[in-house]
């Protein structure tokens, strides 16, 4: 079972005597009623009663946070990919914005497995603007952008762009033939250069400033110079251009370093990658504007052998030049062709396991420096069609927050908010995928402070040499305090009911007899778990005409009354009117 587990046996014999009343009042109360199927036994059947429910006792510890977390816990990443399939010169969208800023505050890293082919080019490169003619569309597609690109430059501020449909109808055409190329490339391991202009860059960090992003840009660690010591030629240029634009970005070298062999036919150790970072150190202190630029890395990929091996190298001898240790976890390949493969409480709790042993390694070496998992999606090579972009996505996406968050990851980086594939949270179409929805109402009502859950209930006996797996996953978090309609001291708590069947949870302790605020998003349609939709407390949540979001109205529950999750569903609770001293300071 792993560590996060919210099954701890309360210490406290307040809070057990207060469990015992509860039960003892659940079994007597008069008010209790059965559920509709309920049937007399028999004469000499089996009883029912309280102890065949599925009731769970449920309370949180108030009085102290078991872990702080980074502000922008919940962090977006996108792919360098979308430079080489046109993407990028879209990121002026109104809508696109839109929905990043829903997600603000957050980070933005620009990088993946493309970042270490990544140039960069000190260069506008506009084509010869030729004017609207015949056919304009279909026939000057380049030089739309250049006029898309002009119109943008004469704007002052955040520069944002409204795309005619005949444009954004042939970009996902080009993109769509672009994709199969990329998609081979990364199924082969074999990748092409790709060109950064700057440009490019100018876009890329118009769109993280105007959504409320901080940047975070990946410099290429495979530019080697004969004796395999990194180049710095192209990221000096890099660097001196976005000073002089006064561009506020961190910095990272690399992806997943201990897979260079695979792709350029030679290792780069952990030594030799130790140097290369503390040489970065020294290159962003001799920018005046970058001297205090925080640095991320080593992105190690999943922690195994070879990973793991790198990880502790690089920690003994550069551990104190990094800001934050970065790293990266995908569950599954493109295989999986089941949705309820993505409820597998095995596959949830193998995160729990990578945890630890990342976290073992950087406090061996520098006890106290912040982890980040740098890099995270439902699947990796794109994800799978229908699946991995679907509702059933969404177990593995918000488990995930909740079991980074009890262990202390300081921030989630999520790949990826918009690019290709199938594992981002808006689509080509700029429509938000459920996982978008879970990750805006996560951040609306979710806030830095971890709160331990103690939670009692009827459990099945274990059998010999098997391990059971918890189905009912409860998270509790300090509210946001960015949210206007919580004041401090709020609660929020988050429940995954991985059962096909209904659960109820009875608040216990501190949490007895408090109103509730009931956010519970299910699929919509008839797909089920496939579903592409979300509905929040059974109303289906979609972005208005003028680009703006719904509202996200609460159902309220009254005091005392006993939380009922759906099966296979995912639900946040706010408890509004606790005072819990841990959420007030």
């Amino acid at each position: 079972m792993p560590e996060s587990s919210p099954r701890v046996t309360p210490c406290s014999s307040v809070w057990l005597a207060s469990l015992i009343v509860l039960v003892v009042q659940s079994m007597l109360s008069s008010s209790y009623s059965f559920p509709s199927s309920y049937q007399r036994p028999a004469a000499g059947g089996k009883r029912s009663g309280f102890m065949g429910r599925t009731l769970v006792l449920l309370d949180v510890n108030t009085r102290s946070p078991i872990k702080v977390l980074n502000d922008n816990f919940l962090s977006l990443q996108l792919d360098p990919s979308i430079i080489k399939d046109g993407w990028l010169d879209f990121l002026s969208s109104k809508r696109l914005v839109t929905l990043a800023r829903g997600l603000s505050p957050a980070f933005l890293r620009f990088g993946g497995k493309r970042t270490d082919f990544l140039q960069f080019n000190n260069q506008k490169n506009l084509a010869k603007f030729r004017g609207p003619g015949p056919d304009y569309y279909l026939k000057n597609y380049e030089d739309d952008i250049v006029r898309s690109d002009i119109a943008l430059d004469k704007q002052k501020g955040c520069k944002l762009a409204s795309h005619p449909d005949i444009m954004l109808e042939l970009q996902r055409e080009k993109a769509a033939s672009t994709q199969l190329v990329l998609l081979k490339e990364q199924l082969s391991n074999i990748y092409s250069n790709i060109t950064i202009t700057a440009r490019s860059l100018d876009k890329l960090y118009n769109f993280a400033d105007c959504a409320g992003l901080h940047l975070i840009l990946g410099l290429n660690a495979l530019h080697r110079n004969p004796d395999n010591s990194w180049n710095t030629s192209s990221t000096l240029s890099l660097l001196k251009y976005s000073a002089g634009k006064k561009y506020n970005v961190s910095w990272e070298l690399g992806n997943e370093p201990n897979a260079y062999r695979s792709l350029m036919g030679r290792a780069v150790n952990s030594t030799q990658l130790a140097q290369d970072y503390t040489k970065l150190r020294t290159l962003l202190q001799s920018v005046r504007y970058y001297h205090r630029a925080h640095l991320f890395g080593p992105n190690a990929g999943r922690p195994r052998k070879n990973a793991m091996l790198l990880l502790d190298g690089f920690m003994r001898n550069a551990g104190s030049v990094v800001d934050a240790v970065t790293w990266q976890h995908y569950y599954m390949d493109g295989r999986v062709n089941k949705a309820e493969d993505f409820l597998k409480t095995r596959l949830l709790d193998t995160l729990a396991e990578q945890i630890t042993k990342v976290t073992k390694v950087v406090s061996t070496h520098t006890p106290g420096k912040k982890v980040w998992l740098g890099g995270l999606g439902p699947a990796w090579a794109g994800g799978i069609n229908n699946l991995s972009d679907t509702y059933a996505a969404s177990f593995l996406w918000m488990n995930t927050l909740g079991l980074a968050a009890v262990q202390g990851i300081d921030v989630v980086l999520r790949h990826s908010f918009f690019d290709y594939g199938y594992t981002h949270l808006v689509d080509q179409n700029f429509n938000p995928l459920p996982d978008y929805w879970l990750s805006l109402v996560f951040k609306r009502l979710v806030g830095p402070r971890v709160l331990a859950v103690r939670v009692a209930g009827l459990q099945r006996k274990p059998q010999p040499g098997r391990v059971i797996r918890d189905k009912l996953r409860i998270y509790a978090h300090c509210t946001s305090y960015y949210n206007p309609n919580y004041v401090r001291g709020s609660i929020t708590i988050y429940i995954i009911n991985l059962h096909r069947s209904r659960k109820k949870i009875k608040l216990a302790g501190t949490l007895r007899n408090k109103t509730i605020h009931q956010y519970l998003l299910q699929p919509h349609g008839k797909d089920g778990l496939r579903a592409r939709h979300v509905e929040l407390n059974g109303e289906k949540l979609l972005i208005h005409e003028n680009e703006t979001f719904p509202e996200l109205k609460p159902k309220t529950l009254r005091a005392g009354r006993t939380i009922a999750m759906p099966p296979m569903t995912i639900g946040f609770y706010v408890i509004k009117n606790i005072n819990a001293y841990a959420c007030r300071r």
